[in-house]
Order: structure tokens, then sequence, then C-alpha cells
């Protein structure tokens, strides 16, 4: 889905910045491989360590921290495909005691194995929709 929709967007486009406050497609493509990299780690604690706390991570600061935009877009959609297989497959056959566990968010509070995949479900999709009002801004301002 995510592969789908970044080949809609014109490549010349992924480093504008509508505001300075918002994110660039880059900058998001980066981004949804950090989340997913977090959540590979809060999915093995819920399945391995219930009740165990888990953090939170200011995504703004590892932006700007990390310096996504000299990051690889590519290597983090082929990091996100690697870690999002491996929790599938981990998932896909747990026992359905599992699904009782929960962990503790330091931001979220309680998190069960269902917000945690109600978490992952949504989060691409959300973007894709962010990154498409991104194209829209820009292509509005180059016509």
């Amino acid at each position: 889905m995510l592969v789908e929709a970044l080949a809609q967007l014109p490549r010349a486009m992924w480093q504008y910045r509508s505001e300075p406050s918002s994110w660039t497609v880059h900058e998001i493509v980066v981004h949804i491989a950090d989340s997913e990299a977090n959540s590979y780690v809060r999915c093995r604690r819920l399945v391995a360590e219930p009740g165990s706390p888990v953090l939170g991570y200011d995504e703004m600061r590892w932006a700007a921290e990390l310096d996504y935009h000299r990051q690889s877009p590519e290597e983090a959609l082929e990091l996100f495909r690697w870690l999002r297989r491996k929790s599938y497959t981990l998932i896909r056959d747990l026992p359905e005691s599992v699904w009782a566990h929960t962990v503790l968010h330091s931001e979220n509070g309680v998190m069960s194995m269902d917000d945690w995949l109600d978490t992952c479900t949504r989060h691409v999709p959300e973007h894709i929709q962010q990154m498409r009002a991104i194209s829209a801004r820009w292509q509005s301002q180059n016509l």
C-alpha cells in the first residue's frame, strides 16, 4: 500500500515542506520505518514480557536529531517491509491467550495486543493521506 502510494507522488516533491513545522514526504517515509521499529519491539514485549513498560518517543525530535533527510527513503522502505513481515509472522500463529497480554506505554497507558494491532493498522494509511495532502499543496503551487 505504501509503495503504491509513493509511486503516485512525483519524486520532485518529496522534499517539499508547506510550513516550517510540517513534515516532507521523505521525512514521513523514514518516520514510518522508525515507528515500525518501535512497534516491532512493543509487539515482542507484549508477547514475551506482558506487564512490562514500553516507551513512546518524540517523533519530531527524532526527525530533526536523526536528520531524516540524510537517510535513504529506499532503505527505510526496505526496513519497514522487513519489520512488518517479521511482526506479521510472529502474531499470525500466536495462541489466543497471548491476545490478553498488555504492556504499559509511557504516553498512552495500558496497551493491549489489540491496541497495538489497531495502531499498526491505522499508521500507514494515515500517513498516506498526509502525503497526498502534501502533494496536493505542492501541485497547487507548481501549476
